[in-house]
């Protein structure tokens, strides 16, 4: 009997599978093991998670439906039942969130740290308060009066004010708001006794509306569609348009409503009445309501003691020297896997090349560079110094556009080439090469890896970074760049995969030639995301022939896995903890090349809309590096849960010792950098007492 394997009763749905993810997120902000602050801050990922969904996927959704699309995917939701389940989920999921909130400020009181509206306050501190109020607040925010003549304002995406409800002299009744701008922090910190912004503003609401008496109030919060849609074929000048772009964000269809909970039903009326909301996108909470201002407690230097240990990550052999990280290189292939290994040797890798007269020339791609990048900084001073730099800036990075953008003038303006992007592509590859002149030869130096050029995530995402000086790698890199500045629609490759034309494919090939060793055979994918049905029905096809094909899959994962006759043989894990995985690695048990690392997830969006670089990893010593890194986190009974059939998500637990692969990691490469300091020590110890005799 044959089995349809495009059936949706094989899918889970994008949407609620990412729903899942967050709700791991969450689960960690249960974890009583660990310090209330990483519990908080598992709060503040929840919270700023869930902002980018409604922005973004939710949005999306509501496009679909004014649309009057009904199928959007393999599994068959429609765009109606989707955001039914969707604000079914959340709404129930409200009540956890609230609850582990109360919990963890709970704990924190025991420490001295609280958070408390300015009416809880002791006199001294509303003194303290008062005077800040007039001093740095009471300048900045404006009274808005509406009424016939006074219009509903305008609110920005991610807008966070206050409604009000007053009463005049004649007892007529008056409606108000007041912004909260972003300019503000989001608390007054009083001795660790953090007292929200909105609060404050509320309690002095009447010095801006002055005449009027307070009859309740409200703080609120707005999310609008902030997806950009670009019609590049129109576009004469796309950084002009990509500007346009951003502007728009804020002009977006209003999506969500936050507000405290018990607001007063006219000012519900009055916000639900110009917003155009339904029900179901309000939100009444009794916690804060921007949960991403929570960084701020949580970031406070004083109170690190209430979070887990900060790991200091690690430069090991053969960087360890401050030598020259060329000739390093160019003695063997590196690879690091950060945070426990540095980034430093990245961002050294393009410094000391704008440093040297040798250097030729200097080209990469940039997705997310962050705002005060050193890496941009190396390729402008370049640039400047006549060295050829040429350099993709993706100005499509979904929320960096303005960032990029800003630097993506300033390297042209410095003398780079720059690309804008690719038209109808995102390029999210990663990659650099770096020409020198080596007497009367040229070098090449390539860097490739699974995360974004930015020193500031590279200490909490964990990414591979991968050197080489190969000639293969060298001149596959060329003619990568040689394509995205040219016209070419097609490149010939001798050892990088390059999407959308070639990792599909190859992937495929993979997973096809490990099933036909059948028992013998053995996939593991480890990536942020698994949606592209050609994958998951290859990934069935195998499993039915008795591969074995284990899946670490952070987020989205809509393969169901342990169906009866389909899909018995893939066990699918998520990892939460510490650390956001965010590396791409696949493992083929009979392939000659066995592993590869990629930027690109198993996505549509990457294998097929994007350009993506997957490459092989080639040394035996390399390989075995990251078959340990898929070995321990298989082996995790702390950080790792394991999907059911059903959707839900299970806690691995058990087992006699405790294997948390972050901590491990952390407390192996310390280990290995304190045996090769020692030896450092010792070396140079040697070298003093010959330096005396001599």
């Amino acid at each position: 009997m044959s089995i349809d394997l495009t059936s949706p009763d094989l899918y889970f749905n994008r949407e609620l599978s990412w729903l899942k993810f967050n709700s791991r997120v969450l689960a960690q902000a249960q974890d009583t093991s660990l310090p209330p602050l990483e519990r908080l801050k598992f709060i503040a990922i929840y919270g700023t998670n869930l902002d980018e969904f409604y922005m973004i996927r939710v949005a999306g959704l509501k496009s679909l439906f004014k649309a009057r699309i009904q199928e959007t995917a393999i599994d068959k939701m429609t765009p109606t039942e989707q955001l039914e389940a969707i604000h079914k989920t959340l709404h129930k999921e409200q009540k956890v969130l609230e609850a582990t909130f109360k919990d963890i400020m709970k704990e924190l009181k025991e420490h001295g740290v609280t958070i408390k509206s300015y009416d809880k306050l002791s006199e001294k501190q509303q003194e303290i308060v008062k005077k800040e109020f007039f001093e740095q607040i009471y300048p900045v925010i404006m009274p808005i009066a509406i009424d016939a003549t006074h219009p509903f304002p305008h609110l920005n995406n991610l807008s966070f004010a206050l409604a009000l409800k007053f009463e005049d002299k004649k007892s007529n009744i008056k409606y108000g708001l007041i912004r909260i701008p972003r300019i503000l922090p989001s608390f007054l910190n009083i001795d660790n006794c953090f007292v929200p912004m909105e609060s404050v503003v509320d309690h002095f609401s009447t010095e801006l509306f002055q005449g009027l008496k307070k009859i309740s109030s409200t703080a609120f919060r707005v999310t609008r569609n902030a997806d950009i849609a670009i019609e590049e074929e129109e576009a004469d000048d796309f950084m002009e348009i990509l500007e346009e772009g951003i502007r728009a964000r804020n002009r977006g269809a209003v999506v969500r409503l936050e507000m405290n909970s018990g607001t007063d039903e006219d000012l519900i009326e009055l916000l639900t009445t110009y917003l155009k909301l339904d029900d179901d996108d309000i939100y009444e909470y009794q916690i804060p309501l921007n949960l991403g201002t929570l960084w701020y407690i949580v970031s406070q230097e004083s109170l690190a003691h209430l979070t887990l240990p900060t790991y200091t990550p690690k430069t090991l052999p053969p960087f360890d020297d401050n030598g020259d990280i060329f000739k390093a290189i160019e003695r063997e292939d590196v690879l690091l896997y950060h945070p426990y290994e540095s980034f430093d040797p990245v961002v050294r890798f393009i410094e000391e090349a704008s440093k040297d007269p040798n250097t030729l020339s200097m080209r990469m791609t940039l997705y997310r560079v962050g705002k005060n990048s050193p890496i941009v900084k190396s390729l402008i001073r370049s640039a400047l110094d006549g060295k050829q730099v040429t350099v993709l800036v993706e100005l499509k990075a979904r929320f960096d556009e303005e960032n990029n953008l800003h630097w993506a003038k300033a390297l042209e303006d410095a003398g780079a080439h720059v690309i804008y992007g690719i038209a109808g592509l995102k390029v999210h590859a990663k990659i650099t090469q770096i020409t020198k002149r080596k007497g009367n030869r040229l070098q090449g130096y390539v860097h490739l890896g699974t995360g974004n050029y930015n020193p500031a995530t590279s200490r909490i995402y964990t990414d591979i970074s991968y050197f080489t000086t190969k000639s293969e790698f060298n001149h596959d890199a060329t003619k990568f760049f040689h394509f995205i500045t040219g016209f070419a629609d097609y490149i010939s490759m001798k050892r990088l995969i390059i999407a959308p034309i070639g990792i599909k494919p190859k992937l495929l090939s993979l997973i096809e030639k490990e099933a036909s060793f059948k028992e013998q055979g053995h996939i593991i994918l480890k990536a942020n995301s698994l949606v592209d049905p050609d994958i998951i029905q290859a990934l069935y096809i195998a499993s039915m022939q008795g591969c074995k094909i284990e899946l670490i899959i952070r987020g989205i994962c809509t393969l169901k896995p342990s169906v009866s006759g389909v899909s018995d043989n893939i066990s699918v894990y998520s990892i939460i903890g510490k650390y956001l995985e965010h590396p791409r690695i696949y493992y083929f048990k009979h392939d000659e090349v066995e592993c590869y690392i990629a930027s690109a997830d198993l996505m549509p969006r990457n294998l097929v809309r994007r350009i993506e670089i997957m490459t092989p990893i080639v040394e035996n010593s390399l390989k075995q590096k990251i078959k340990q890194i898929l070995s321990l986190q298989l082996q995790d009974n702390r950080l790792r849960w394991r999907l059911k059939n059903t959707g839900e998500y299970k806690q691995v637990k058990g087992g006699e010792k405790v294997i948390n692969n972050h901590e491990i990691l952390e407390n192996y490469i310390t280990k290995l950098y304190n045996k090769s300091q020692k030896k450092t020590r010792k070396y140079i110890k040697r070298l003093s007492k010959k330096q005396l005799k001599d």
